[in-house]
């Protein structure tokens, strides 16, 4: 048998994973669409197109890797009241969050980042507290519809 057969057949067999990659997820803050412990696949951020209000991303937060849904674009005004997450002034339908946060509100400017939020979020530590993500931080669009 010739040496590079192996050797190929192993090149060929990982080469998806460099198009997409496994995600764990971590935490309560993604329910119930994305339950604490559920294994989910994401695309490199390289193969998709720039974020898009309403997707879930894998990204890089200040305490590492999470999973959260992208909602203001660079160049967005961003408000919460309560419930609420207004956007350029228009409130945003949000039929993924079954765990609204009641109480406190906010205001972030997304500059030329993304404002990432967790759908439960009472048990989600985000762009509330971080603000915006640089592009950088976006490291791939999970797949599936959530």
């Amino acid at each position: 048998m010739r040496p590079w057969i192996p050797l190929a057949a192993v090149a060929l067999a990982l080469a998806p994973l460099g198009v997409v990659r496994p995600v764990r997820i971590s935490g309560h803050s993604m329910e119930p669409a994305l339950p604490d412990g559920a294994l989910r696949w994401s695309w490199r951020a390289w193969v998709v197109p720039a974020p898009r209000r309403g997707e879930v991303w894998l990204v890089e937060g200040p305490q590492g890797s999470s999973v959260k849904r992208v909602l203001g674009l660079p160049g967005d005004q961003v408000r919460w009241e309560g419930g609420d997450l207004w956007i350029n002034d228009r409130r945003l339908d949000e039929p993924w969050v079954a765990h609204p946060e009641r109480s406190g509100g906010g205001r972030q400017a997304c500059g030329d980042g993304y404002l990432v939020l967790g759908d439960n979020r009472p048990a989600s530590q985000d762009g509330r507290s971080w603000g915006p993500l640089p592009a950088g931080a976006m490291h791939g669009r999970l797949l599936g519809n959530l």
